[in-house]
């Protein structure tokens, strides 16, 4: 049996609605993917209600990003060995749960522990969300699918800061977290009932691989996110954490290249696509992420507008995944999902390089526009096709840890780009004034250029995917589909 006909195959017969699976699938990405940066905009408001040093608010960020990314692996594997709708729906009631914490909580060390269990939330339901949806669509219809659930992805990534701007505004910081919890109270039944159940080929759990990959992945971003405040990358409290993370990685490596069942099978890199979807997608989050930060402080502190006001004059960024994105997925399907992943990097990095080119303390919004809707243009053709491309590449059998692998490389890239792009701020200016900030900006721009510009170069290598089998050899394992809840083991 073909991979596409086993990926239609999970939703087919037992009569759930592909797009009810869109709708449900995408609905909560965007309302995870929008506690990654909701929460950035309400630091000082949270700072004047609970206190804390600023180490302490730097970790409500951190603690999520950090969790987020050290589970998302893991995350699939459960979704895999235990069943993927039934472990999604428990991450999404974790999240829901989590987020009534986070709004409850009486001091900062509490919000940053609730911060932490949303961050593992969010990570199971990441990635076994693409692998439900994949099974849902068909395959000549899974692109445009695809570019709906990458455009609520998109949005939710970029349109974070406005949310959470409008939120601590008008209402209170509280809010940025209770509002999820009418929504996740609402999406988890409907995502029981309309989406099917499936499982992974094998049922044991890689617990020794699971370790060392959950352990390599936390001292890397542990050690990056810890680079501009202890004493910069060379410092002991840095190097340590990294290589010791990057030993673990090595050793997970060299586990799963001898297990019977491994978590995430190596023979994945052989096949070139794979390979590529994970380099690009971790260089675009160096650029992308690094840049945003840069460029949401540039708004605020040196040109002086609330977070609200901002977060406005961001919507010809933010607004484009909406648009754009549907129209990417549909075009990865009909040229493949390469050139369209590598088109929207261009324009990504041309955008940056136009900011870097024009910024000025006093440049005025006009000035600015270009580089916005370049920007917004090149995400919504990069998030996507990137994931068609990501889901396609590998066998049926292997989609659940593909994406959680993938998703993982991203926001170890998103942790490295803010703290990379930070270092190279304050190591050429700071917030003295608006020159110096600009001093440091213009260079973190051309950097972040860079990294986005390789990432279009690597993904010329993202060619349309065998088919399936051709990359392993052998015929797909299909996961097990089942037909309704009451049949759920």
């Amino acid at each position: 049996m073909s991979t596409d006909k086993v990926a239609a195959g999970g939703a087919a017969g037992t009569g759930k609605s592909p797009g009810a699976a869109t709708l449900i699938t995408g609905l909560i990405a965007f309302m995870a993917g929008l506690d990654n940066l909701v929460v950035v905009t309400a630091l000082p408001t949270i700072r004047e209600k609970l206190g804390g040093s600023l180490e302490e608010l730097e970790w409500t960020v951190n603690a999520y990003t950090l969790s987020f990314a050290v589970l998302m692996m893991f995350g699939a594997a459960l979704g895999d060995r235990f069943g993927r709708r039934r472990v999604f729906v428990a991450g999404l009631l974790l999240f829901t749960a989590a987020s009534a914490g986070a709004a409850l909580a009486p001091g900062i060390g509490e919000l940053i522990a609730a911060r932490a269990v949303q961050g593992a939330g969010a990570a199971i339901v990441m990635p076994l969300s693409l692998t439900l949806l994949t099974s849902a669509v068909a395959a000549e219809k899974r692109g445009a699918a695809l570019g709906i659930y990458g455009a609520l992805n998109g949005l939710a990534v970029a349109g974070g800061p406005l949310v959470g701007g409008v939120v601590v505004e008008h209402m209170s910081w509280q809010w940025i977290f209770w509002i999820n919890v009418p929504v996740g109270l609402l999406l988890a039944p409907a995502a029981w009932r309309g989406l099917a159940e499936s499982r992974g080929p094998d049922n044991r759990l890689d617990a020794p691989g699971t370790l060392l990959v959950s352990l390599g992945i936390f001292g890397l971003v542990y050690g990056l996110i810890r680079a501009n405040g202890h004493g910069g990358w060379g410092a002991p409290q840095v190097l340590g954490p990294m290589l010791a993370g990057a030993v673990l990685v090595a050793a997970f490596v060299q586990w799963e290249r001898r297990s019977s069942a491994p978590m995430l099978p190596m023979g994945m890199f052989r096949n070139r696509a794979f390979s590529a979807v994970n380099i690009g997608g971790l260089l675009m989050s160096v650029g992308m992420f690094g840049v945003v930060f840069l460029i949401t402080q540039f708004m605020q502190t040196i040109q002086h507008f609330s977070p609200t006001e901002a977060g406005v004059r961001m919507l010809a960024w933010t607004a484009m995944p909406l648009l754009v994105a549907p129209f990417a997925g549909i075009m990865s399907d009909r040229i493949g999902g390469g050139p369209v992943v590598a088109f929207g990097l261009a324009l990504l990095a041309t955008g940056f390089v136009y900011f870097a080119l024009v910024m000025s303390p006093d440049v005025s919004y006009l000035e600015q526009l270009p580089g916005y809707l370049l920007g917004g243009v090149g995400v919504a053709c990069f998030f996507a096709p990137l994931l068609n491309l990501t889901m396609s590449s590998v066998d049926v059998s292997e989609q659940g840890i593909a994406s959680g692998a993938t998703s993982a490389t991203r926001e170890v890239g998103s942790a490295l780009g803010v703290a990379a792009l930070t270092s190279v701020f304050t190591h050429n200016g700071g917030y003295a004034s608006g020159q110096n900030f600009v001093d440091g900006f213009v260079p973190a721009l051309w950097v972040g250029a860079a990294a986005v510009g390789l990432a279009a170069a690597v993904m010329f290598f993202a060619t349309r995917p065998a088919a399936a089998g051709e990359h392993h050899g052998a015929e797909p394992a299909p996961a097990t589909a089942e037909p309704a809840p009451s049949a759920t083991r």
